[in-house]
């Protein structure tokens, strides 16, 4: 009688967590096999429904509409929570497009869109960077307790003007933060560009083409590895910020209206 009783409050906790993994970072990679996802939240739903009390969710004809808000919510964290990550392929972009690499795109495996090449490469570092601090928990704890902050049996979820000003403000800090990784190597390749405009007039035989693409690359690879330690201190702020925004953005969702 007691698994049945839980049964609803574990398949709403299933499809928060399904959602959520299908756009979190990390663990919404095509690399991922489905399985695994599945099994993973299955595994993770039924640790969670172990520590809440399937006597206080009703059954009633209401229950579709609880479905719906649970794939809301899973949805919206997993894409919010991810949302600074894309920051890295943004400063790539920056980089590629002034070092001249923008033509060399990847396509990135685990998303299946083409990606700037430097973007890339900064990517994984943080990615690598997230693993070794165990970063990725930060995610996991945060949707554990989003069942505190958004529980099961709350039909209604609050989209008003603070939660789309606390959006919109995460899309500014997105860029914010690119074009603060972006900003040195940019404005190194400037000075280079500066220079070999002056060294082109100096110099009218001087190919421009052929010195300064190659200047350039290595100029920016030369910055890129210099500051590599910085990137990791952004990287390190990126995954705090992350971790504030879904405690707010849950705090503004299950507030009362």
């Amino acid at each position: 009688m007691e698994i049945i009783q839980a049964l609803p409050a574990f398949l709403l906790v299933l499809v928060r967590l399904t959602c959520f993994f299908l756009t979190a970072p990390v663990f919404s990679y095509r690399t991922i096999p489905a399985p695994f996802k599945i099994g993973l939240a299955g595994v993770f739903a039924y640790l969670i429904t172990l520590t809440i009390d399937p006597g206080q969710l009703m059954i009633n004809s209401h229950y579709a509409l609880l479905v719906l808000k649970e794939a809301t919510v899973g949805l919206t964290l997993g894409f919010m929570a991810g949302l600074l990550f894309y920051a890295v392929y943004t400063a790539g972009a920056f980089i590629d497009l002034q070092m001249g690499l923008s033509i060399a795109n990847l396509i990135d495996p685990n998303s299946g869109v083409a990606t700037p090449l430097t973007g890339q490469f900064l990517y994984i570092i943080m990615m690598v960077f997230l693993f070794t601090v165990d970063a990725h928990h930060m995610l996991l704890n945060g949707i554990f307790y989003s069942f505190q902050m958004l529980p099961l049996d709350q039909l209604s979820l609050r989209f008003d003007g603070g939660v789309v000003h606390e959006m919109v403000l995460v899309f500014v800090k997105m860029f914010a933060i690119s074009f603060q990784m972006a900003l040195p190597i940019v404005g190194s390749l400037f000075l280079v560009d500066l220079a070999v405009g002056i060294m082109s007039r100096a110099v009218p035989q001087l190919n421009v083409f052929v010195v300064g693409l190659p200047l350039k690359i290595g100029v920016g690879l030369v910055i890129l590895f210099i500051l590599m330690p910085l990137y990791v201190i952004i990287f390190r702020e990126i995954f705090q910020l992350s971790t504030d925004l879904l405690h707010e953005l849950m705090t503004l969702l299950g507030s009362s209206p």
